[in-house]
C-alpha cells in the first residue's frame, strides 16, 4: 500500500507531524548499514548502458532515477526532481542474471498510452496509474510497473518506454 503526502509550512512542524504519523504505522526505524556492502550480483554496467543513465546500489536494490526535461510547478512553486519527479527504475537481483523490477514513470497525459504499450510489449506489467499532486503544471501521471526476468532484457523494455517520454538526456 502506498500513501503519498504533501504539506506546506514550517519544515520542523511538518517533520514532527510526519514522524508522529509514521510512529502510528509501527514502521521500524532504518537499521544501520553493514560495514562492508555485500556483493551485488547483477550487470549494472550493462543496465546503465541500455538505459543511458547511471544508477546506484541502495539496500540491495539497484536504483536509477531519470528526471523529466521540463520544469514542473505545483501551486505556482517549482518542484525539484528530488521531490519525486524523476522516473524511478529499481532492479533487485533474483538470481541467474534475473531481476525483479518496480518503480514508477512520471508522465504527461500524451505519454501514458505509448509507455503502457512499450512496457506490455516487453513483458512488463503496469500495476497502477494515478496522480500525486492537484495543481501541478504540466499535469503529471505516475505509472507503476513490475516484472521479474533477465535484468538486461527488462532494462531494454524500460528504455523502450523511456523513449516515449520527455526525459532528461
Amino acid at each position: 500500500m502506498y500513501m503519498h503526502i504533501a504539506g506546506h509550512g514550517d519544515a520542523v512542524k511538518l517533520a514532527d507531524a510526519v514522524k508522529k504519523v509514521i510512529a502510528l504505522t509501527k514502521t521500524p526505524a532504518p537499521s544501520q548499514p553493514p560495514s562492508a556492502p555485500p556483493a551485488f550480483e547483477m550487470d549494472t554496467a550493462a543496465i546503465d548502458q541500455v538505459l543511458g543513465h547511471k544508477g546506484k546500489v541502495n539496500g540491495g536494490v539497484y536504483q536509477v532515477g531519470v528526471p523529466r526535461a521540463e520544469k514542473i510547478t505545483d501551486a505556482g512553486m517549482p518542484v525539484p526532481t528530488s521531490m519525486g519527479l524523476a522516473t524511478a527504475l529499481n532492479f533487485q537481483p533474483t538470481g541467474g542474471g534475473k531481476a525483479a523490477i518496480t518503480g514508477d514513470f512520471v508522465l504527461l497525459d500524451s505519454e501514458v498510452n505509448p509507455v503502457i504499450k512499450a512496457l506490455r510489449q516487453n513483458g512488463i506489467q503496469v500495476t497502477a496509474l494515478h496522480s500525486h499532486m492537484l495543481q501541478e503544471q504540466p499535469r503529471l501521471f505516475f505509472m507503476h510497473f513490475w516484472a521479474n526476468d533477465d535484468a538486461v532484457k527488462l532494462a531494454k523494455g524500460l528504455r523502450a518506454a523511456l523513449d516515449n517520454t520527455n526525459s532528461a538526456k
